[in-house]
């Protein structure tokens, strides 16, 4: 696999962009159309595109909780993200 995605580090990427490059990797792999090696490759990409969005989305609950918190009459609230 070659390209772009290999050469960006995905601690850099914002959640928007992790997420359409997760989209674009899923969508190659459900196409069936990817040797092996490249496959795996992209798996693994997509692995670690996940755990940083998951990082995002675990940080921006816990500042959001912290704002409200800090909010004099507002109360934290599970968020259904998923």
């Amino acid at each position: 696999m070659s390209g772009k995605s290999d050469a960006t580090n995905v601690s850099t990427l914002t959640f928007e962009a992790a997420l359409k490059e997760l989209e674009g990797i899923v969508a190659r792999l459900e196409q069936g159309q990817v040797d092996l090696e490249d496959s795996i490759a992209l798996y693994e990409r997509g692995q670690a595109l996940k755990a940083h969005c998951e990082n995002k989305l675990k940080s921006a609950e816990s500042r959001l909780e912290r704002l409200v918190q800090n909010g004099a009459q507002l109360t934290a609230e599970p968020t259904d993200l998923g």
